[in-house]
């Protein structure tokens, strides 16, 4: 019997290492921006991998995309107007297109290859793509924010790879200042923001920077997430006008959409913070 092959994932900021076993290599592609690669794995679905660091798996992407969408969502009043940039997987736009009350969602997305092997290898992400709400558009998201109507969005989420190479640019002051100019009062702005164990002073530096923008009310959310660094990821809010101390949660508890991990409760729980976050996060 063969040995299986493994695709490993080294992470050199934490010393550590996530691996899945696979049984073959689907598709791989160099594009203008970045290496692509796709596995079909034995337990975990298929699996997207960006420049050597994993992006996605079948089995767990729940988490994520319903934890970078669903709080800020249940946070706002009625977010009509929702900008993600990034998120080319579409797992993102279908969670935002579940709320009735999103009226247009744009996803901007620099690499149109993403969304085309996540339509291949990923359909159940995309199942929203032809929304009549929907708007996918292919280019610079950093130079879309920065082009933006002021205070024409109610919600910006920036689903991105990790802070280098194309989306270097969308964790820094300057970023967060076109989101803020584009938002109206008491839009929230949502990024991912790493692993709390990992990249506690990026975490920090992204929350300073928003506050430099001139965000109110900051609040970073951690959720687990296996296929990512430590297995522990976050995402943080950032709300201009209004604080984010509490949300909808009767809506949440009487939403009419389906979800496999978040929930009511689930929500509270995140906006508590571990007492090592709260110390080093001055909360």
């Amino acid at each position: 019997m063969s040995q299986p092959s493994w695709f490993t994932e080294a992470h050199q900021a934490s010393g550590s290492s996530i691996g899945y076993r696979v049984e073959k290599l689907l598709h791989a592609e160099k594009t203008p921006f970045q290496t692509i690669e796709i596995y079909q794995t034995t337990d975990w679905g298929n699996l997207m991998v960006i420049d050597g660091c994993v992006m996605l798996t079948s089995r767990d992407n729940f988490l994520y995309h319903e934890m970078m969408t669903h709080p800020a969502l249940f946070t706002h009043a009625r977010a009509k107007r929702v900008v993600i940039i990034g998120g080319g997987d579409c797992g993102t736009l279908r969670e935002v297109l579940k709320h009735e009350e999103v009226e247009h969602a744009a996803q901007v997305e620099i690499d149109e290859r993403v969304t085309r092997l996540a339509e291949e290898y990923f359909p159940e992400l995309c199942e929203s793509n032809n929304d009549p709400r929907a708007e996918l558009l292919f280019i610079d998201g950093i130079k879309y924010m920065a082009e933006a109507e002021p205070e024409s969005l109610d919600l910006i989420i920036v689903d991105s790879t990790d802070p280098v190479g194309p989306a270097e640019g969308l964790f820094n002051a300057a970023f967060y200042s076109s989101c803020h100019k584009a938002l109206r009062h008491g839009g929230i702005l949502v990024q991912q923001s790493e692993s709390p164990l990992a990249h506690l002073e990026l975490i920090k530096s992204m929350r300073a920077a928003m506050r430099t923008a001139g965000f109110n009310a900051v609040k970073t959310l951690p959720f687990p997430q296996p296929c990512y660094p430590t297995g522990w990821w976050s995402c943080t809010m950032a709300r201009k006008g209004g604080d984010l101390a509490g949300f909808r949660e009767r809506g949440a508890l009487s939403k009419n959409f389906s979800t496999r991990y978040y929930n009511a409760e689930v929500h509270k729980g995140a906006l508590a913070q571990p007492e090592f976050m709260r110390e080093a996060l001055g909360e």
